[in-house]
């Protein structure tokens, strides 16, 4: 299966931010995207300077087919590593297969693209959106059996389990009715399809709400997206680990779709800051798309850029600091 055209969101603003730091005097800058999908961001940073090399994350077959073939079209083995793993594994395998990286001071900086990109929502099959009928999958890594479906979130969880992820992840205010209809209705017959759900859910909303803007069923298929490829858990258990691996003046940039994910980037980089290795936020308000961008591009809309800088050491809270006398 081919990996459909992917808009790269933000991809100037997160080169710019990422390379700014960059000096003439060095050999070479080494970059980790953690999200590669289509493979925007890391090609605009193979191409914006030559000194650039990559180690890359994916999970999924599909990107991770296609950006080998791309890589190897474009003669850039020797400079983009694209690892099949999910980038929660991305400390350990920095760690135990890159010490070259992190022996000449650690990585120059970290990208993470989070959400599910566009391949996932047009690729109907892959059950992410209830645009068509399909099986209710929604694992990134697709191959992985180890690893829950949708289809076995909603027809074995709890009912307080299912409310919870609904309530916490989706944000979803109908939770326990739907919840409740989910566990009714299972007894009867599993609930395997997208469209399936999606009609639970639409059928779960009061008559004059059905019909809005958004489908009903959009917030509790992100909450079932999130808990199967527990995207909330890794990133929080991930912020803290990236940022001993940058060098001083290294960055790690985060792009968010939603407000949960941004959250979590927004309090976790304020907590780092505070932390015993020396950091500064740079983006003190989220970096939002251009209109032009939005036009080209609608799902950029919600997308929110974060970026944080290992630092040599933490600014004095004092502003007179520099005038004080030891003697």
């Amino acid at each position: 299966m081919t990996y459909t055209e992917h808009y790269s969101v933000l991809k100037k603003e997160c080169i710019d931010f990422l390379t700014e730091n960059q000096t003439s005097e060095q050999s070479e800058f080494f970059y980790a995207d953690l999200t590669f999908g289509g493979g925007g961001h890391t090609f605009a940073l193979f191409e914006q300077n030559e000194k650039n090399k990559l180690v890359c994350f994916d999970q999924d077959p599909d990107a991770l087919s296609n950006g080998r073939e791309r890589i190897k079209n474009s003669n850039a083995e020797d400079r983009i590593e694209l690892v099949d793993s999910n980038f929660r594994h991305f400390p350990t395998y920095i760690r135990e297969n890159r010490q070259d990286i992190l022996d000449k001071g650690g990585l120059d900086g970290v990208l993470m693209d989070l959400g599910v990109s566009s391949h996932h929502f047009d690729k109907g099959e892959r059950g992410f959106s209830f645009r068509e009928d399909a099986p209710l999958d929604m694992r990134m890594d697709v191959d992985n059996d180890d690893i829950k479906t949708a289809a076995d979130i909603v027809n074995q969880y709890s009912l307080t389990d299912l409310v919870r992820i609904f309530r916490d992840y989706g944000e979803e205010k109908f939770s326990q009715r739907i919840a409740e209809k989910i566990v009714e209705t299972r007894l009867q017959s599993p609930i395997r399809t997208t469209k399936e759900l999606e009609n639970l859910i639409f059928h779960c909303y009061p008559k004059k709400m059905r019909h809005g803007r958004i489908n009903p069923a959009t917030k509790c298929f992100q909450a079932l997206r999130i808990e199967v490829n527990a995207e909330l858990d890794v990133l929080t258990e991930l912020l803290d680990q990236v940022l001993p691996l940058l060098k001083v003046g290294g960055r790690v940039a985060v792009i968010s779709f939603h407000s949960l994910e941004d959250r979590i980037a927004k309090v976790k980089f304020k907590a780092m800051a505070k932390g015993e290795t020396p950091c500064e936020i740079i983006t003190k308000k989220p970096v939002l798309p251009s209109d032009q961008e939005i036009l080209e591009n609608s799902r950029s809309r919600s997308a929110k850029l974060r970026v944080l800088e290992r630092v040599e050491s933490k600014k004095s809270k004092n502003k007179y600091a520099h005038l004080t006398n030891d003697n």
